[in-house]
């Protein structure tokens, strides 16, 4: 579910009342770099990633490319389990 921030910056899910923003990362986000393709966040990226954190959000990535791996809900389940808590801590 989207949600829009009062700035008018939209977020792909959010818990506006811990100021926590998860964003879904497809193909666009991401410039390839150099000869082994790495996939490095675009400056659109990172500008908006910036600002939020400025605005006082967490900021949750979730990059296609890693969650095109897993095999199934359990796998995706614990996949942001594990990126909420580090995130957290």
């Amino acid at each position: 579910v989207e949600f829009v921030t009062e700035e008018g910056l939209s977020l792909d899910m959010a818990q506006p009342e811990t100021m926590t923003a998860i964003e879904v990362d497809g193909p666009t986000h991401y410039l390839i770099k150099g000869k082994g393709k790495q996939q490095i966040e675009n400056g659109r990226t990172k500008l908006k990633s910036r600002i939020l954190r400025q605005l006082g959000w967490t900021v949750l990535h979730v990059p296609y490319f890693e969650w095109d791996t897993l095999i199934d809900a359990s796998d995706q389940d614990t996949y942001l389990d594990s990126k909420i808590k580090s995130r957290m801590q």
